[in-house]
């Protein structure tokens, strides 16, 4: 490919990355916080193993 021609693509891509990464950085900006989905599972996984831990230990039979 001739080096002008390249040169110019570069420049053309360059542009194009640059335009959605700051339409990224706005949209991101505009988002309330909020927890993060790591955090919530982590602390509803510990309420039902406190949940499990604090039933009655009666277990039944597997088999009838």
């Amino acid at each position: 490919m001739h080096p002008e021609t390249y040169l110019a693509l570069h420049h053309t891509r360059t542009a194009e990355l640059q335009t959605q990464a700051e339409a990224h950085r706005l949209a991101a900006e505009a988002k309330p916080p909020r927890p993060e989905l790591r955090t919530r599972l982590g602390w509803t996984l510990v309420e039902v193993g406190l949940r499990l831990a604090a039933t009655p230990n009666n277990p039944k039979p597997a088999v009838a």
